[in-house]
């Protein structure tokens, strides 16, 4: 109890210095650049080569600056970026000198894994040039992808796939990438004839970060340039049909039985108008969908595992909802709690307990129509066990108001994992400044929603309300609360804990130092999250947690010292430990009680662009009654372009008078790549909780974006009677190909 209330002294005093303090001193070299961009009726070749004579009639961006470590700072490395455009397609080339080109980090080869840790070029679009919306486009050196799509115009949804081309070499000077965007991949106003742009490189070994136009060491669509004198684009009929196939084997061994399907299934894209797309999909397929990442939960709530499936996270960004689950980049607080009253939440539909259910057929309707943001979702789910055929739909909107910001309602009905009637709308308000003095920006939320749900009466309203100060220097603070009711039920959201109100609020402050220092940044952070009963008005969780330092090297290691304070009152027992009886184990329940334990830890990251690179964290400390002890570590190991080795352990050791146990958490990957269109993907994971072995390999083929196929075999095994003698229960084996036309 002392250390709680020490510590949450030191967080008043920080928060009351934040919240009183003027922002410190920093140069905000911040201008607005602008150039014309040329049209040419002769497209490049997209080869990674830059030998077309069309690069010479392009206009030329050179003046890239440093934007890490030492922002405005003269890059020290050249850039040269040339842009062109013509009915069909933005083409941009980019030739980028390296006085060490032996040192350009390029270890991704396979299409669709993150390049996060290599070089890379950087594109960033805002077609509709209005500052909230855009698009990110990456490539590295050996010409692999990625992609994402901006919720509001500082948070990037990088699940978000699009169909575009790029192409990457290397020489003696540097390396040369080449890209090619297709207007039918992107939403825009085609009386606009001024889209927002931004270009940025990446210089991996040096941890150098370049940029054209940047603020507070950020990139986005509030913060870009301009591309002036676009006109007469062509989108076609703006139409994409994308038939799929799967041919599938089951097979159940404890049923001793097979199942085999042939799946068809049709996608169909209709832009409506430029800037507003439908789509239908009919017999949808999620069989190549990647498998989750296995999870450890200590605590008495379900977790949150976030959305893999691409009909899903297509246009994605306009039906999130009052800044829900946005969590920043410094929070260390509850993740799952920041999740927590999503009224939406697509995981609920074509899922239970994690196994497929059929989706007979559905639509999706999303865009821009003026300032206005559109989206909405109608899905015909298939019966399963005792639920129905069910009819469900989403509708969201929202206006456009002052610079940056936008007031939008949201309405759900339907529930996918019941009979029951449900419906739930809600209204929210969203606010961003990213112009304030001195590169400082604000961001804030306010929402309220209410559920009406068959059999419930009352207690079914949730609001809330942030409000985040984010910095890459000096004082950097956010203050949070929310009220979830106890019959506040989104059947198509996600909430894991209701009747509370949550508080939480964190400060931190980040130290920078220019490249004659060991450090490029030391910082450090206070939180503390309360969430209280709202019937009783008494305490349910309260949680100090601390990084008291971290240390980030020039070369991008990283060690930080962490304490974490905890207090947990339970009303009811809680079954932490509840092994197979087969076993002979006994099951491990703590009594209800209030009870509050603290831990200290360590954790250093490596490097991640290294050959050998990971992360060990040790936390050791009280926990309820007993003690902890975790170990967890991730290591990856790259010896080649072609093959990559990976090894993710989790460790927790407990002990309790009520009982003791070990948790254990293992995750193995094999991925080897023959080239940036075909990999083979393995993983294997095992937690000693389930005692289940689950194995998945994935084999994709991507001829070109917008085409694929995957042979996807799953293989569970399990320890029936804990004796470390595994026995196969479920396996299946998946063939599915895809192909796009475009019109």
């Amino acid at each position: 109890m002392q250390g709680r209330s020490f510590f949450g002294q030191i967080l008043a005093a920080l928060i009351l210095a934040g919240a009183t303090s003027q922002s410190f001193a920093q140069f905000d070299g911040w201008e607005a650049k602008s150039f014309q961009i040329v049209r040419t009726d002769t497209p490049p070749v997209i080869d990674g080569q830059l030998d077309d004579d069309v690069w010479s009639t392009a206009a030329v961006v050179r003046d890239l600056h440093q934007m890490d470590p030492i922002e405005y700072n003269i890059a020290t490395q050249e850039t040269e970026i040339f842009v062109l455009y013509d009915q069909d397609a933005l083409y941009v080339g980019a030739r980028m000198w390296d006085t060490e080109p032996d040192r350009i980090t390029a270890n991704v080869l396979r299409q669709g894994a993150s390049i996060g840790n290599d070089d890379q070029l950087i594109l960033i679009i805002d077609p509709y040039n209005n500052g909230r919306d855009g698009y990110q486009f990456l490539v590295n050196p050996n010409g692999v992808r990625s992609e994402g799509i901006y919720v509001g115009s500082t948070q990037l949804q990088q699940n978000w796939e699009g169909i575009w081309r790029a192409s990457a070499t290397r020489d003696d000077q540097g390396w040369i990438a080449e890209v090619e965007i297709p207007f039918k991949t992107l939403s825009f106003d085609p009386a606009t004839d001024s889209w927002g742009i931004n270009f940025g490189r990446r210089a991996q070994s040096r941890n150098e970060r370049m940029a054209w136009v940047s603020r507070n060491r950020s990139q986005n669509p509030a913060v870009s340039g301009q591309a002036i004198g676009i006109d007469r684009l062509d989108q076609g009929t703006g139409l994409d049909i994308v038939p799929s196939v799967s041919v599938s084997e089951m097979k159940d061994f404890s049923m001793s039985s097979n199942d085999s399907e042939l799946d068809p299934s049709l996608d169909i894209f209709y832009r409506l108008t430029p800037s507003l797309s439908g789509s239908l999909t009919f017999n949808t397929d999620f069989s190549a969908t990647e498998v989750d990442d296995r999870q450890v939960n200590l605590t008495r709530f379900s977790l949150f595992f976030p959305e893999k499936r691409d009909f899903f996270l297509r246009d994605a960004d306009i039906f999130e909802f009052g800044g829900t689950g946005a969590i920043g980049n410094f929070t260390q607080l509850s993740r799952t709690l920041e999740q927590n009253s999503r009224p939406f939440f697509s995981r609920r539909i074509g899922l239970n307990r994690g196994q497929p259910v059929d989706l007979k057929y559905g639509g999706k309707l999303s865009g821009r129509v003026g300032p206005w943001n559109l989206g909405a979702i109608a899905i015909t789910q298939d019966a399963f066990g005792n639920v129905d055929e069910t009819n469900l739909f989403t509708g969201r909107a929202t206006l456009n108001v002052l610079d940056e910001s936008n007031v939008g309602v949201i309405m759900t009905d339907g529930d996918p994992q019941s009979n029951l009637g449900n419906r739930v709308v809600g209204v929210d308000f969203n606010y961003l400044n990213t112009t304030l003095p001195n590169g400082r920006a604000i961001r804030g939320s306010a929402w309220y929603q209410q559920s009406d749900t068959e059999g419930l009466t009352g207690d079914d309203t949730a609001w809330g309300v942030r409000i985040i100060f984010p910095s890459t220097q000096g004082i950097r603070y956010n203050a949070a609360i929310k009220e979830i009711e106890a019959n506040f039920n989104p059947a198509q959201g996600f909430v894991n804990r209701a009747g509370i109100r949550d508080t939480a609020g964190e400060l931190g402050y980040v130290w920078r130092y220019g490249n004659d220092s060991l450090f490029r940044t030391i910082f450090t952070l206070f939180g503390l999250q309360r969430v209280e009963s709202l019937a009783t008005g008494k305490l349910q969780s309260e949680r100090l947690d601390a990084r008291v330092i971290s240390f980030n090297t020039q070369a991008g290691d990283q060690i930080r010292l962490l304490y974490t304070d905890t207090r947990e009152v339970l009303d009811e027992p809680f079954g932490i430990w509840d092994p197979d009886p087969i076993s002979g184990d006994l099951p491990v329940t703590i009594p209800v009680g209030d009870y509050s334990f603290d831990d200290v830890g360590v954790e250093f990251n490596s490097e991640d662009a290294r050959k050998v690179s990971g992360t060990v964290r040790y936390r050791t400390g009280d926990f309820y009654t007993g003690t902890k002890d975790t170990f967890e570590t991730d290591l990856t190991w790259t010896p080649s372009i072609n093959w990559r080795f990976f090894l993710s352990y989790a460790h927790n050791d407990i002990q309790l008078p009520e009982g003791d146990f070990d948790l254990r958490l293992s995750r193995v990957g094999i991925d080897y790549v023959f080239s940036n269109r075909l990999s083979w993907v393995n993983l294997l994971q095992y937690d000693n909780d389930s005692e289940v072995i689950g194995i998945n390999s994935r084999l994709h083929w991507i001829p070109e974006a917008g085409r694929e196929a995957f042979i996807v075999l799953n293989h569970n095994l399990r320890d029936l009677d804990r004796n470390d003698s595994f026995h196969s229960t479920l396996a299946d084996i998946s063939i599915k190909f895809s192909y796009t036309f475009r019109f």
